[in-house]
């Protein structure tokens, strides 16, 4: 661990003097004439990510000054863990003063490096927080952040429906939580349907499954996540071509964004009852896979007609959806890799906000740019409605139109959650595209932060 919570920060820990733009004339006037000099001839003006390591008379290592966007970025120091000299650091007190959780967090994903199967070049430097909750709840985000990068990045050769399984189990296990699964032909017995048409194609191998986790007080409000588990998507039938496959081990993106969010909800011990869903599945091709063309009835009773195999998450969430508005959650929220649509209307940093609630959509909006992880309002647009119709069956899973993508895949889920039913639909990326510091290209974690802090408001008071 390159972060160290500690009573007492050593005092031979090496000051990180830190300052945005607008505070460095002020900071810079308080340090020593030739320091000055020195930092005027490299040109360090405090810009965002740029540091300078500065001696002392024996010229050993004595300050390092950086620079930072603002006291409260979440990615403040996350430059810094990989270039600095390996060694041991603290936060200077005359230069800016930043959050601890900011700290905490931007240093954790600076540090981050998918290195399951290739070693890290060097030892990251280390940083000493003092330890407190602030800095303890960064570390508790940065970790879930992690950890959810760490599933999406796994190969699908390594992270298939049983192992997502085991991943819940080893997330749950130090809060309590009960992990059940129910696997292959028993998705038929147990009336789920739709996931096992999806997901019978890579049986027995790697049947598909339904994971559920329950954590909390029976007593607390129901909080129900859903996250869409297609551990690789070759699109089935309707086989995607080579380019469109290359990053399908990502397709359980929304399955690990859950997982990291419920990871959250028990360590910050949120008074809630806890319910996690994953249909965990791989959209593979043999002899038994669904095919365009067919109908299947689902757990709610409505049938579908497939008319394209490559939108099978929908098909998969839909069972797992209906199974959790049984319960009457006080909130349901489900996070999936569900639509290309979405990335051609929002990019892949902006994932797409579905909600009945308009005043809801405000405030998560509102929220995700206070916590610099955003996602964005877009409209459950019910005239769409006739774009999934089909004479065939109750709706059909894909559009009949490619406009409005995004929204009719939405739309084909709303189908599956009543009316009165509290609800959050987010469609994302999961992945980085164009690395910088704190985010290496790769699987990555979207709209936990928000959402966490979302639920302590809504929840925690």
């Amino acid at each position: 661990m390159t972060l160290t919570l500690a009573k007492k920060v050593p005092a031979s820990a090496t000051p990180l003097l830190c300052s945005t733009v607008e505070a460095w004339p002020e900071i810079r006037k308080g340090l020593p004439v030739a320091t000055q000099r020195w930092l005027d001839a490299v040109g360090f003006a405090a810009k965002p990510d740029t540091h300078v390591v500065l001696p002392d008379e024996q010229g050993r290592l004595s300050c390092v000054v950086v620079g930072v966007r603002a006291s409260d970025d979440p990615y403040a120091l996350a430059a810094f863990p990989q270039i600095l000299p390996t060694g041991r650091y603290k936060l200077d007190a005359d230069g800016v003063a930043l959050d601890p959780q900011a700290a905490a967090l931007s240093w954790v994903l600076g540090d981050y490096v998918f290195d399951a199967y290739k070693a890290r070049g060097r030892v990251s430097a280390e940083l000493v927080l003092p330890d407190g909750p602030e800095s303890q709840r960064g570390l508790a985000l940065a970790t879930a952040l992690c950890a959810t990068r760490d599933l999406v990045n796994t190969p699908a050769e390594h992270m298939g429906p049983a192992q997502l399984a085991e991943a819940v189990k080893l997330v749950g296990k130090p809060h309590g939580a009960k992990v059940k699964e129910i696997v292959g032909d028993a998705l038929l017995k147990n009336n789920f349907p739709a996931i096992h048409a999806v997901g019978r194609a890579a049986a027995p191998d790697r049947a598909p499954r339904l994971i559920e986790l329950t954590w909390g007080n029976p007593k607390h409000p129901k909080l129900s996540l859903v996250g869409k588990g297609v551990c690789f998507d070759s699109g089935g039938l309707d086989i995607k071509p080579a380019d469109g496959m290359r990053l399908m081990k990502k397709d359980m993106g929304g399955a690990a964004n859950a997982l990291g969010l419920a990871a959250l909800v028990m360590a910050l011990k949120l008074p809630v009852r806890l319910q996690l869903l994953i249909p965990a599945v791989e959209n593979a091709i043999s002899g038994n896979a669904f095919r365009p063309g067919d109908v299947f009835r689902t757990r709610k009773g409505l049938t579908i007609e497939i008319g394209n195999t490559d939108a099978e998450g929908r098909v998969v969430l839909c069972d797992a959806m209906a199974y959790a508005c049984e319960s009457k959650p006080e909130l349901l929220i489900d996070l999936a890799t569900l639509t290309g649509a979405a990335r051609v209307a929002l990019g892949p940093e902006l994932p797409a906000l579905f909600t009945r609630d308009m005043a809801l959509g405000r405030e998560l909006v509102d929220l995700g740019l206070q916590e610099r992880d955003p996602l964005w309002h877009m409209p459950l647009w019910q005239p769409y409605q006739a774009l999934i119709e089909t004479p065939m069956a109750d709706v059909s899973n894909s559009g009949s139109s490619p406009m409005a993508g995004a929204v009719t895949a939405a739309l084909f889920l709303d189908r599956f959650v009543p009316a009165d039913q509290a609800w959050l639909h987010i469609d994302l990326f999961a992945w980085t595209t164009l690395a910088r510091p704190g985010r290496p290209v790769g699987g990555e974690a979207q709209t936990l932060r928000t959402l966490i802090h979302f639920l302590e408001r809504r929840f925690a008071g």
